[in-house]
């Protein structure tokens, strides 16, 4: 049996990279994407490796931050940015296998063991092609694991860092995963870590040295899957790139810098996380069935409103009016709103959405819709999303959520 070859592709300080390649002045300095303290978002969502020598790490406050750096340049996230390089990305991955899996906006898996023999190279130096590809091709590099499944492939990635190679193969993978901490191993967080540490499992060799009845007492199923995986047993598949599966919702959240009020403020608000959802829908080639929303008011009170639609959309203008429809339902006009977020679920392929006529609508209506959202989107994908704005009522300040949710 051919002994697989998985590889784990991580683009390096995914976020940071971005900027400074719009902005190659902040290479220079340390800096690190962040939202505004005034929004409330005062999280660090990426930094450069200027910022991750000042001991700077992701998901700490920017206030923890600025302590250890002064000088630390904050950057705002820019969303569309990351999901347009991020397919770039994958578009070179897609030139040496169908089975590119993403794992998040940054990572993705790859097994070339059927496409190997195309390619005059080793499975290091095909992975050292890649790599130098995004570099030249992108302008931001990324690191390679190499192995003979997900888990330890992934485990390589991580080992060198920045722009690096890790091969892991069967021979030697004992040499360098099983002095890893366990933690540092998919799948391991923070409560499963302290959950081992009771077993005295504090590496990854430990893991696998485990009695696998013990772990799966203290851990149910997922203690006897950790064990195989730290003995090497993982053989969950690749998917194809093309082949991936439906995500089960797409939305979006925005929290405010101040906080709005009145139908015009709210609507302006709504209306930028509906065309990104319509956007991202149609990215997904989905429409959906229900719209749901979450409101937040200033007192950290949430409401949450859906509703089923006449019809499948992916049009803004329809996520947009069911979205005020149902505000309007949870809180009213004339209460303040801190957060926002909107949801399209109930998802159906374009191909599968059965059209309901309304008999009382010109039937072109809805065709002259599809097609002005359908240029719309067209023209961001080739342009970026800035390059055409809608006629909407002066939108509010805001920050959208760090990852939007697909479930």
């Amino acid at each position: 049996m051919t002994e697989r070859i998985v590889l784990h592709c991580d683009c390096n300080g995914f976020f940071a990279s971005v900027e400074m390649l719009s902005r190659p002045e902040l290479k220079s300095v340390p800096m690190a994407v962040a939202g505004d303290p005034e929004s409330r978002h005062g999280i660090i969502l990426a930094k450069n490796e200027l910022a991750k020598a000042y001991g700077i790490k992701t998901a700490e406050t920017i206030w923890q931050a600025k302590k250890k750096c002064k000088e630390l340049v904050l950057v705002p996230p820019h969303h569309e940015k990351y999901h347009e390089i991020s397919r770039r990305v994958n578009a070179i991955y897609l030139d040496y296998t169908d089975l590119v899996d993403p794992f998040g906006i940054d990572e993705s898996f790859l097994d070339v063991t059927g496409s190997m023999h195309l390619f005059p190279f080793t499975p290091k130096e095909l992975a050292d092609v890649i790599r130098a590809r995004v570099r030249s091709e992108i302008g931001i590099t990324i690191s390679v694991g190499v192995s003979f499944c997900r888990v330890f492939a992934k485990l390589g990635s991580d080992y060198k860092k920045p722009d690096a190679t890790t091969v892991i193969d069967r021979e030697h993978f004992k040499e360098i995963v099983y002095p890893l901490p366990v933690s540092e191993m998919l799948y391991v967080g923070r409560r499963t870590a302290e959950q081992l540490r009771s077993l005295g499992v504090l590496t990854i060799g430990d893991l696998a040295a485990a009695d696998p009845l013990k772990l799966t007492a203290l851990l149910g199923e997922a203690g006897g899957m950790l064990w195989r995986y730290a003995t090497g047993n993982d053989h969950e598949p690749v998917g194809s790139y093309f082949e991936r599966k439906r995500p089960k919702s797409i939305g979006n959240g925005m929290t405010f810098r101040r906080n709005i009020v009145g139908e015009a403020e709210i609507r302006a608000g709504a209306a930028a996380l509906c065309d990104s959802v319509a956007a991202r829908l149609r990215e997904e080639d989905c429409k959906c069935t229900v719209v749901q929303v979450q409101v937040k008011t200033p007192d950290f009170r949430t409401t949450q409103r859906q509703k089923t639609l006449r019809c499948a959309t992916w049009l803004r203008r329809d996520l947009l009016e069911s979205t005020m429809e149902l505000i309007k339902a949870a809180t009213g006009y004339g209460t303040m709103i801190r957060a926002l977020t909107v949801t399209a679920s109930g998802l159906v392929g374009s191909d599968e959405a059965e059209e309901q006529i309304d008999l009382f609508a010109p039937v072109t209506g809805v065709n002259k819709k599809e097609n002005v959202e359908e240029a719309l989107h067209t023209i961001r994908q080739k342009f970026g999303k800035s390059s055409i704005r809608l006629g909407l009522y002066p939108t509010p300040d805001g920050d959208e959520g760090d990852d939007p949710e697909r479930t």
